[in-house]
């Protein structure tokens, strides 16, 4: 049997910090301006349609946290075998590598449109790395501290853009509902789809979390609270920029640029996008731990530092390489690929609790 890890536990308040605080932060950027590409004013109900997708992904994960203290790789091994496990753990890895090119890319390009007053140079974004890196090779303690600073770093800036941003929307113009077809409303949860997979940033989680008594409750808040800051901040963006929406990069940078005082005081908007930043980059770290992790788990390696380093410096030629296609590169992702998405963070999910349905049958027949 392949060696596990003792996984420091990531408690319940941390798991709820994820999904209430970190988990939106990906619908912040480039989501807003791809569901009012493809719905209009009716973006808030493929938004709600995808939501509801990652919340059923979300009680999966709390299910079997529930039902076992097993990591999932020991549950894979249980029930289907060593090498099924370890099959399962590099489709993971190459998933969570996958999942973390579109972050990655927008985290690039926005750091460049809202820290630079002048062009920057090729190595300016090397810093993101040289952080990934440290935190690839860190175990899941690492993740849940994160979390918890995601309390302090969105929630206020959340609020305050939120206040700038009141006075110059037009919220008639969300009116009225299913004004457009539903059809619309299904492209846009394809298209969107990569902003909206966070169900599987869980799953390695499992047997690093423990599962507390009243935790199903209060993930459920968290995730109630999620979906209302989503639908909230989706709203006050399309009220602000009504038909210019689909050509509004970087949302949560524009969304309260035409506050009133702002011409007064100057753009003091830009600290809570700077604090937001950070959210945003704790979020574009975490597919890369995962997959650090997947894959270590993988090949049964303990010292993650030398994956981690080789790891990121493909990363950097990559970045490299494809900024100048940033475009063509979210065109293949929202147009053909993403059904792998739905496949691993919403399908995936929902299969891994029958693992529990299979050990329990071959103790019955024994």
């Amino acid at each position: 049997m392949i060696k596990d890890y003792k996984l420091p536990a990531v408690n319940t308040r941390q798991l709820c910090f994820l999904i209430a605080f970190l988990f939106p932060i990906a619908r912040f950027l480039e989501a807003p301006r791809l569901l009012a590409s493809a719905a209009k004013g009716d973006l808030l109900i493929p938004a709600l349609l995808s939501l509801l997708l990652q919340g059923a992904s979300i009680a999966a994960f709390l299910f079997l946290s529930y039902k076992t203290d097993k990591t999932l790789f020991q549950l894979i091994e249980n029930a289907l075998g060593k090498w099924v496990a370890k099959a399962v753990y590099f489709l993971l890895t190459a998933y969570y590598l996958f999942a973390a090119v579109l972050p990655l890319l927008d985290l690039e390009k926005f750091s460049y449109a809202a820290f630079f007053d002048t062009a920057p140079t090729t190595f300016s974004f090397a810093p993101f790395f040289l952080l990934s890196a440290f935190l690839c090779t860190k175990n899941f303690k690492a993740v849940g501290r994160s979390a918890d600073l995601c309390l302090f770093l969105f929630l206020l800036p959340f609020a305050g853009i939120l206040l700038m941003s009141i006075g110059s929307g037009d919220f008639s113009s969300l009116l009225p509902v299913f004004s457009e077809p539903f059809k619309s409303s299904l492209k846009a949860v394809a298209v969107t789809k990569p902003h909206f997979a966070d169900g599987a940033l869980l799953l390695p989680l499992l047997g690093s979390y423990k599962y507390e008594k009243g935790a199903a409750k209060k993930a459920g808040v968290a995730f109630a609270v999620s979906v209302l800051f989503t639908l909230l901040f989706l709203a006050f963006f399309y009220s602000v920029y009504t038909t210019l929406s689909p050509r509004e990069h970087y949302a949560f940078a524009k969304i309260a640029q035409y506050f009133p005082a702002l011409a007064v005081v100057g753009r003091i908007d830009l600290i809570l996008v700077y604090l937001l930043s950070i959210v945003y980059l704790f979020y574009a770290c975490l597919p890369l731990q995962l997959a650090v992790d997947c894959f270590c788990k993988a090949v049964n390696l303990e010292k993650k530092g030398l994956y981690s380093a080789v790891l990121h410096i493909g990363l950097f030629v990559f970045v490299l390489f494809f900024n100048s296609r940033y475009d063509a590169v979210y065109a293949l992702y929202s147009q053909y690929l993403y059904p792998l998405f739905f496949l691993f963070a919403d399908l995936l999910p929902l299969l891994f609790p029958l693992l529990l349905i299979k050990k329990k049958t071959k103790a019955g027949t024994k």
